[in-house]
């Protein structure tokens, strides 16, 4: 499906990028920065499995099916549903794809115990990093909000975005001894 056999083509030197779709835009468009923070939430989960691989092998295998799908986004985005024939199916996020987080945080969640403040980000090495990766995803999940506020943006993919940020807050409660090594918000503990 892909070959890269040069890694530098110098077509980007004017700073402008393609899309799926061939369109070139500049590389601070709107549409770039989108997939562009799904890429670096990618990065993220990957120095998240570095933990979860010694930790929690069933959440690394999630986190391994997690950046897959989240290539399968910066694709969905980098490729603009403008209504013509590519020549090719673009590829998009599903309701599949959206269900499958949905059901892999209610597994985890019910084995919480229940939150009575909110959690600042910390604990563990592996919560610490998962709190990271939803902070990463919020951000991608903001940018893809207001990208479909310009453009017609696959409504699943924002979905899974707002999912994602889910899951990762609470996989970090159960990489955080289930919650019970979470690190609670005191409002005002300082004044």
């Amino acid at each position: 499906m892909v070959t890269l056999n040069k890694i530098y083509t110098k077509t980007g030197d004017d700073g402008t990028t393609a899309l799926g779709s061939g369109e070139r835009r500049q590389k601070d468009d709107l549409r770039i920065e989108a997939y562009g923070t799904v890429d670096e939430t990618n990065s993220v989960v990957g120095i998240v499995r570095l933990h979860a691989s010694k930790e929690m092998p069933v959440l690394d295998e999630l986190l391994a099916r997690i950046q897959n799908d989240l290539f399968d986004l910066g694709a969905d985005l980098a490729t603009p549903d403008t209504g013509e024939d590519l020549g090719y199916e673009p590829l998009r996020i599903t309701d599949n794809q959206v269900s499958a987080l949905e059901d892999a945080i209610d597994q985890m969640n019910v084995e919480l115990t229940p939150l009575k403040s909110f959690v600042l980000p910390g604990g563990t090495p592996l919560a610490t990093h998962l709190h990271q990766a939803r902070t990463v995803s919020r951000r991608a999940e903001r940018l893809v909000a207001a990208l479909s506020q310009k453009e017609k943006v696959n409504k699943q993919a924002l979905q899974y975005l707002n999912r994602l940020s889910d899951l990762f807050f609470v996989a970090s409660r159960y990489a955080n001894l289930k919650g019970e090594g979470d690190v609670l918000w005191v409002a005002g503990k300082n004044r």
